[in-house]
């Protein structure tokens, strides 16, 4: 189930990353590049994320005639492309599909394909989401990711073993790995998770301090956000997905994806996030308290906080707030909505309209705080 929940984030979101970009610039092409492919389908038969993709691109003509898929496995290659192209045929896409078995880490073409210019004069050609899934953490260099992030509209999605990493962060025999993971910031993780006391904070360590190392290689902004997987069996974590994007629209849109297949109600406090649960999937219990209902409640205190005596859009506020922290969209609606219910803001549509709710993220709806 949690291997679902994961293909199902990450082909959900590639047909929405691809209106985004289309939006600003129409490409020679659009890419989805996976690195760790797999055969395509799992035990049961069932898809798994190349093939998910290409269902959600084969629907839609726009997206048949612009994506071209680029795969790689060392291991299974060629039972990948057999069943691709026995769900695919050739035609199906306008670009035909890429099918290589590189050893990610090892070999030289996929660094220089990795951190190759797609630029052609001001826009990128070639946007591309980038899925990498490594059995643990060996073959993610993030000073080579970052120069893939630096081309315009380029994405990334690392699927992280964070119990793994925790582990080798206390071996030195495993130092050269984690300095390809963590270049300028090695040292100062290991000294750092000394000071947390539980393993979810020493695991967020590792989040935070991932994604700060393409804050801190590369220029602008560098948003990311992760998404936590239970353990099965016992009450840890056993992984992490995380989104890295230098663009505000694809962090709102993964934060509503996220919103859509986390199961469990967590307060983001600096150590919690987006999460999913198999053992709650299977059993649904009550909670004692709703710890969902207590994100809007923290997000609807720092707004009024944060906007008090302002008049301004709901759209603008959402654009100059969201940018901000794990809050995703419906979070600002509702948190809105319950201060409109408080009298502590009034809310104005200037299209004309009736609504049935009283706050909508839109231009259209005009926001003044007591």
């Amino acid at each position: 189930m949690s291997s679902w929940v994961k293909a199902s984030i990450v082909s959900e979101y590639f047909p929405k990353y691809c209106v985004i970009i289309v939006s600003k610039h129409k490409p020679k092409c659009l890419r989805y590049i996976d690195l760790f492919a797999g055969p395509g389908k799992y035990e049961d038969g069932k898809p798994s994320t190349p093939l998910m993709i290409a269902q959600k691109c084969y629907q839609n003509e726009n997206l048949r005639d612009s994506v071209r898929f680029i795969f790689n496995d060392m291991k299974y290659r060629d039972q990948l492309e057999a069943n691709f192209l026995k769900e695919f045929p050739k035609g199906s896409f306008r670009h035909i599909p890429f099918f290589a078995d590189r050893v990610v880490g090892e070999n030289d073409k996929v660094d220089k394909f990795l951190e190759k210019n797609t630029h052609e004069g001001k826009y990128n050609e070639y946007p591309s989401l980038l899925f990498i899934d490594p059995f643990g953490y060996k073959g993610i260099r993030t000073k080579v990711l970052a120069e893939f992030l630096k081309n315009w509209g380029n994405e990334i999605f690392i699927f992280l073993n964070t119990k793994r990493i925790h582990a080798a962060l206390e071996n030195n025999k495993f130092e050269s790995l984690m300095m390809e993971l963590f270049p300028t910031s090695y040292n100062v993780i290991k000294q750092d998770r000394k000071y947390k006391s539980t393993v979810a904070e020493r695991l967020q360590l590792i989040i935070d301090n991932l994604g700060r190392e393409f804050q801190k290689i590369l220029p602008g902004t560098v948003y990311y956000t992760a998404f936590k997987f239970q353990e099965e069996d016992i009450d840890t974590t056993s992984h992490f997905i995380v989104h890295l994007t230098k663009s505000s629209r694809g962090f709102d849109l993964i934060k509503t994806i996220y919103n859509d297949f986390a199961n469990v109600g967590t307060v983001f406090d600096g150590v919690n996030t987006y999460t999913f649960d198999v053992k709650q999937f299977n059993n649904p219990g009550i909670e004692l308290f709703d710890m969902k209902e207590q994100n809007i409640d923290n997000l609807k205190n720092k707004l009024y906080q944060a906007y008090t005596g302002k008049t301004l859009s709901a759209y603008d506020l959402f654009e100059e707030h969201q940018i901000t922290g794990k809050y995703c969209r419906s979070h600002y609606a509702q948190a809105l909505r319950k201060l409109c219910s408080e009298n502590k803001l009034q809310a104005t549509f200037t299209d004309n309209k009736n609504h049935s709710v009283s706050v909508l993220i839109s231009k259209d709806c005009i926001l003044k705080f007591a």
